[in-house]
């Protein structure tokens, strides 16, 4: 598995590009009323597998989607029938019924132009050449998940990788331009690659101004101190400490970006002996929503690293730790409602996630603030230890992206 990498960016940040994850699924075959809070559901399982990466690698970087993970895992429930159903269904915490209208119209909220940010959702099936699929699977991910199926030659791995890669590069404009390698392919048994593709362009709503940053300390999960090109400003922003269920406090921020429908929240623990894989298991959409009642609007001095982080994670052992094993077992699995002329079963889910720093300054300096003098001396809100992050959508409480940063 690769190792995250996370770069200290040399630009000034007027905005964030977050490409998100792009999550290929490879099955392979035996032989040859309207709510939002199914859309926390569905993060909250997404926030669940990244705490069992954290349990695994408590000192490392790590970045997913939440949202990215439940689209996957959508189209996989679509496609499954028996226990093979009923564990999705049950670690997902909603069925079948009735979810795909209000799935699609929180795709279809999440991706609106009256974020003003740019949000790109894409899903996608790549089917063997011939292979023969359940007409109501095929379309029911085409009217629920804009999921479309397309057909490729996996007994030419470098042929199909080339085709999945270039879809991925396209709908991740770039950011993201290689998901698989031939290795990840059996030329005679896979039969089906799922992918979803997230892209994610943001403007500060307060941008960071070039001439504030400065190399400041960061202390590393590692017991070392980095110097760091540290942002900074002076502005009104909502802020407020909590604690966990067993008394560790942390102190909480939000980042608005510019369109003010999606936010990064950023956690970190108050004391510089508490770290941070104490308060992590104890984030959930519950906790994210019970922020916004505790943050209130202070003018602070916030101060923050820049860095872009990529990662490639295995999500199979997270979400076998979950309780979703059947479809990982050649003996167990069902996707009956795939197709009925083979036996699948999932050989791997794989993700790859970038977060990236970069600089629009005309987009930017129409998000400037005004506010900038400070008329008496202002709080401190730094960040200059682990830390970890949340991209949510807020109307509809989906987190597009959240990462834990240890180390620069």
């Amino acid at each position: 598995m690769k190792k995250p990498d996370v770069v200290i960016s040399d630009l000034e940040i007027m905005n964030w590009h977050f490409l998100l994850l792009c999550a290929a699924v490879t099955l392979t075959s035996v032989c040859s009323q309207f709510n939002f809070p199914l859309e926390e559901l569905g993060s909250d399982v997404g926030i669940q597998v990244f705490n069992q990466i954290v349990k695994a690698r408590p000192q490392e970087n790590i970045v997913v989607s939440p949202h990215g993970i439940a689209s996957v895992l959508g189209v996989l429930q679509l496609g499954a029938d028996g226990k093979t159903k009923k564990q999705l269904t049950t670690v997902m915490r909603y069925s079948l019924n009735g979810v795909g209208k209000a799935l699609k119209k929180i795709n279809k909220l999440i991706v609106s132009k009256k974020n003003k940010d740019i949000v790109t959702i894409a899903n996608a099936v790549f089917a063997k050449s011939g292979f023969k699929m359940e007409v109501p699977f095929v379309t029911r991910n085409k009217e629920v998940f804009q999921c479309n199926v397309k057909s490729v030659d996996f007994e030419d791995p470098n042929v199909a990788c080339d085709s999945i890669n270039q879809w991925v590069k396209n709908e991740t404009r770039g950011m993201i331009d290689k998901i698989l390698s031939p290795d990840d392919i059996d030329a005679a048994l896979t039969r089906l690659v799922l992918v979803n593709a997230v892209y994610f362009k943001g403007l500060w709503k307060s941008r960071f101004r070039p001439e504030n940053t400065r190399k400041r300390p960061f202390y590393g999960a590692d017991g070392k101190t980095y110097q760091v090109p540290m942002l900074s400003q002076l502005s009104v922003f909502r802020c407020g400490t909590t604690s966990t269920p067993n008394d560790l406090w942390y102190n909480i921020i939000e980042l608005p970006y510019h369109g003010e429908m999606i936010s990064m929240l950023i956690a970190v623990p108050s004391e510089s002996t508490t770290p941070l894989s104490s308060v992590i298991p104890h984030i959930s959409t519950k906790t994210i929503e019970s922020w916004r009642t505790i943050m209130v609007p202070k003018r602070v001095q916030v101060t923050l690293p820049k860095f872009t982080a990529e990662a490639e994670t295995d999500l199979k052992e997270p979400l076998k730790s979950l309780g979703i094993t059947d479809m990982f077992e050649q003996a167990k699995a069902n996707f009956g409602k795939i197709t009925r002329t083979e036996s699948l079963h999932v050989s791997q889910i794989l993700q790859k996630t970038k977060i990236e720093v970069s600089e629009d300054g005309t987009k930017a300096a129409a998000a400037t603030t005004a506010i900038l003098i400070a008329r008496s001396s202002p709080p401190w809100f730094i960040v200059d230890r682990p830390f970890v992050f949340f991209i949510r959508h807020n109307p509809t409480g989906a987190v597009l992206f959240m990462g834990q940063i240890n180390k620069p």
